[in-house]
């Protein structure tokens, strides 16, 4: 695979406060890339400067091809309905509407309501539908899925799959490490500035391991346990209740957040 974008030392502060301290990373043709990272880490300021919508203090930043952006915060005059968005849209970068992407993005099924009217999982279609009327070689979803359904999520990650199917070059920014670990190639991890992490989900489950954390309800009380070996703990777990008598009425399992990831990183790194 060539390159679709390169940085390279890409430096970038609000006064004193340095937010990106020399990011340095590439994106091949037609993967998928997550960029993560928490709340505050730099992802949205990485990917305003890679797009050119904010101006960066040094480095270097290469895109090879035509880009389509839908923002992490998008919006649309409160009273337009979604074709005269797309018409005038369409207008803009001088081509025709593709009625077949609108179909599946389920557009024409919203077409009288008006923006104002429509459910955030509406609005999001609408949004990626609008970042895709270019017909681009590089896209950019910054928290695609944020306050979607699960319906919803799952919806848009098939049409994820399908642009990667056609090509394309899709740039993902998420905190949702289960979602870019089902659709991504690579990942990078955005902490502090800096990129702590770069390769394959596999490769960072062999980093930091797979951290799972189990939730008993008994009428014993509430109870977590945390492991990286989710079937080895459940049957041991499960057994040790059953031959102490204790009756489980609940139980639930979580996948470990990426705060916890960052925090087993930096115990690593300490050690």
């Amino acid at each position: 695979m060539s390159s679709a974008i390169q940085v390279r030392e890409l430096k970038k502060s609000y006064g004193s406060h340095m937010v990106l301290k020399g990011l340095d990373f590439q994106i091949e043709k037609g993967e998928i890339f997550a960029l993560l990272g928490v709340n505050g880490a730099g992802k949205t300021t990485a990917l305003e400067c890679i797009e050119g919508l904010r101006k960066y203090d040094s480095g270097v930043v290469t895109v090879n091809g035509k880009m389509g952006i839908q923002l992490q915060l998008s919006s649309l005059p409160a009273h337009i309905r979604p074709m005269e968005a797309i018409r005038l849209f369409a207008k803009w970068n001088h081509v025709k509407s593709d009625y077949a992407m609108l179909d599946a993005f389920g557009i024409k099924e919203i077409e009288k309501k008006r923006y104002i009217q429509l459910s955030t999982g509406q609005k999001r279609r609408l949004h990626l539908a609008l970042a895709l009327i270019s017909n681009p070689d590089v896209i950019f979803l910054d928290e695609p899925t944020a306050g979607l359904d699960v319906e919803g999520r799952l919806s848009l990650h098939e049409q994820i799959r399908k642009l990667k199917s056609h090509g394309k070059t899709i740039v993902l920014a998420s905190h949702d490490m289960a979602e870019v670990e089902t659709l991504c190639d690579r990942i990078a991890i955005l902490n502090n500035g800096t990129i702590v992490f770069c390769g394959t989900a596999l490769e960072l489950t062999d980093t930091v391991g797979r951290k799972y954390f189990i939730h008993v309800k008994t009428q014993q009380g509430d109870r977590v346990f945390e492991t990286d070996h989710i079937e080895d703990t459940l049957i041991s777990l499960l057994g040790e209740l059953k031959q102490k008598k204790i009756h489980v009425l609940d139980m639930k399992v979580d996948r470990g957040t990426l705060e916890q990831h960052f925090i087993e990183m930096a115990r690593r790194e300490a050690e």
